[in-house]
């Protein structure tokens, strides 16, 4: 089981102290005609179930982002909406936001609720959804970890299983579940928390997926490009808590956009026509409180 890091060097921020990240996105696309788009891509304000905090302290819009229409879908989630008129269509946002800086906590007495114990609101996400086949990888689920005792160290096992039995990389496309990045043994981020979801639900632990902004405060992706990142949480001993299969390590510095059942709930674009994705930046870094907002963005290509 991955432990948090502990903090050795002695100029180093103190964990509980919040941190600031910098993140924004910038989409362009080619437009053939007027067509109506959601984007699900805006952090709120959040007071986290183990007491953690995220505040967004300002925010740029980019492109059309100024006079778009905003309203909160069934989950919770802020959606921009809009009709993007004909030619290069660009949308966007650069923000800062305070987050803790605490690495992902690692609580591995949790215990796991009994169906019958559970709030109504968290029996959706026990369900089979559009990118979770959790029916399909039941008897599996059962298999590997329906013995192993407690709540927090069956959805372990399950981060540490997918970290051994797949190869990040991409394989999968915008229509792949989690069966089938679980046979193919290739994931993107996207991929490792719906097979995470789907083996949660399969235990009747009530997971869900989550799409945000993760700085590399702490730690090297290596030549691996910034983009948004998905991880899912699993309601364990009355709360949610956070679990990232792709990474499987305590990470600083999450910006939460939107949670859902699945992929599906928290697409970052969705267009009700031919729209045409041509280019896509997104940044996420730690910053000073020196650095404001009218600083150019600097994107990682």
């Amino acid at each position: 089981m991955p432990q948090p890091d502990v903090q050795t060097d002695p100029g180093a921020a103190p964990i509980d102290q919040p941190t600031r990240v910098r993140a924004g996105f910038s989409l362009t696309f080619d437009v053939p005609y007027p067509t109506p788009m959601l984007f699900v891509v805006q952090p709120q304000d959040r007071l986290g179930a183990t007491g953690t905090r995220q505040r967004l302290l300002d925010q740029r819009p980019l492109g059309v982002a100024a006079g778009i229409h905003t309203y909160t879908d069934t989950h919770g989630n802020l959606v921009w909406r809009t009709l993007a008129q004909p030619g290069e269509f660009t949308i966007g946002h650069d923000l800062i936001a305070e987050v803790t800086r605490r690495p992902d906590p690692v609580l591995p007495n949790l215990r796991k609720h009994l169906v019958e114990e559970l709030p109504d609101e968290a029996i959706t996400y026990l369900l089979p959804s559009r990118y979770v086949d959790s029916d399909l990888v039941s008897n599996e689920a059962w298999t590997r970890f329906g013995n192993v005792r407690g709540g927090w160290a069956q959805v372990q096992a399950i981060c540490d299983f997918l970290q051994d039995e797949c190869v990040y990389g991409s394989g999968s496309n915008s229509s792949t579940t989690a069966r089938q990045a679980l046979d193919s043994k290739r994931a993107v981020c996207r991929d490792f928390a719906h097979m995470g979801v789907a083996f949660c639900r399969a235990l009747n632990i009530p997971a869900r997926y989550v799409c945000g902004y993760l700085p590399d405060i702490e730690f090297d992706s290596g030549n691996v490009p910034m983009d948004f990142h998905a991880w899912f949480e699993a309601y364990l001993d009355g709360e949610w808590r956070t679990f990232d299969a792709r990474h499987n390590v305590p990470r600083i510095g999450r910006v939460l956009i939107a949670q859902g059942r699945d992929a599906s709930d928290v697409a970052f674009a969705t267009t009700f026509g031919s729209a045409r994705l041509t280019n896509m930046i997104v940044w996420a870094d730690e910053t000073d409180e020196a650095m404001t907002l009218d600083d150019p963005p600097k994107p990682r290509f």
